[in-house]
């Protein structure tokens, strides 16, 4: 028994720093997002419901929001997975300079996010000096220019996805290098032995050797890019509403900060709703790795 009281003892100074910083916040945008016309100046309401959800989930401006959101999770995810275990089977058969091509590849993960999207911007946006030089490839290529930054809706979101892509895949190439580097050599060797494809060694050895951590870069692909936010204002802008690039993330910002912002129930009811999408997809995606994945 005395024991468990020191564990206990050990354990206060995170338990209170969790409750603090996380379990609370959580209670009170619950308890925010019931508050029917929550004033901040006056700390007083008028009312509790559903309200709140109802106008979150009618709102124009959030369903844009969740559509942005939710095409940059589906392709970028998967995409950004595959590549990084393509390069990363690469790099592993690499034995010269190996360590200068891992360097090379992990180098936008260590650079600041909003100057890389700065970076993008020049590269895609059209200006009255220059057509970009994206567009300079294309017209060498025979193409038409497209303004990427300020075109159509297909060119943002093509700009936002590679660039996401960019940002997120050095981080799952040292994750999928580290698990490749882990597989016992036996197996490979055997392998030889029994003259077995380069293919078939790959299916049936490599790939379920590294499938938990295939399935912890998706999980929490998922939950990254569902809260993606800073991305889009580096590329985009402060105003991404009117630029249609919004995301849900960015719909409770400006609830909270914008320009049209001081409205914390309904950044409440939409951080609520995240919280349940990804809280969702998270369950879904654990049921699904405990079934495929020998840990």
């Amino acid at each position: 028994m005395n024991k468990n009281w020191k564990a206990w003892l050990y354990l206060l100074p995170a338990i209170a720093f969790l409750g603090v910083f996380m379990v609370y916040p959580l209670v009170d945008v619950f308890v925010y997002s019931f508050e029917e016309g929550y004033n901040a100046a006056s700390q007083s309401f008028w009312g509790t419901g559903f309200y709140n959800y109802s106008y979150v989930l009618h709102d124009p401006y959030f369903l844009q929001a969740v559509k942005n959101t939710f095409i940059l999770v589906i392709i970028t995810v998967p995409l950004s997975t595959g590549l990084a275990l393509l390069i990363s089977v690469g790099l592993n058969s690499i034995k010269a300079l190996r360590e200068l091509y891992q360097t090379v590849f992990f180098l936008p993960y260590v650079t600041n996010t909003l100057a890389v999207g700065l970076v993008f911007m020049i590269l895609f946006k059209k200006t009255a000096y220059s057509d970009g030089l994206i567009n300079l490839l294309i017209h060498f290529f025979g193409g038409q220019s497209v303004d990427f930054i300020d075109g159509p809706y297909w060119a943002k979101m093509l700009v936002m996805c590679i660039y996401t892509v960019w940002v997120v895949m050095p981080f799952k190439i040292l994750i999928l290098t580290s698990a490749l580097a882990s597989v016992r050599q036996d197996y490979y060797n055997a392998a030889k032995i029994d003259g077995t494809s380069k293919w078939r060694t790959f299916t049936r050895i490599t790939l379920p050797m590294i499938l938990p951590m295939i399935f912890y870069l998706i999980i929490t692909g998922f939950i990254g890019a569902f809260k993606a936010y800073s991305d889009e204002v580096a590329i985009f802008g402060t105003d991404l509403n009117a630029a249609g690039m919004n995301t849900i993330v960015g719909y409770v910002y400006d609830m909270l900060y914008g320009d049209s912002g001081g409205y914390p129930s309904y950044a409440s009811a939409a951080a609520l709703i995240l919280f349940a999408i990804v809280l969702t997809i998270t369950v879904i995606n654990l049921m699904i790795s405990r079934k495929n994945v020998q840990y």
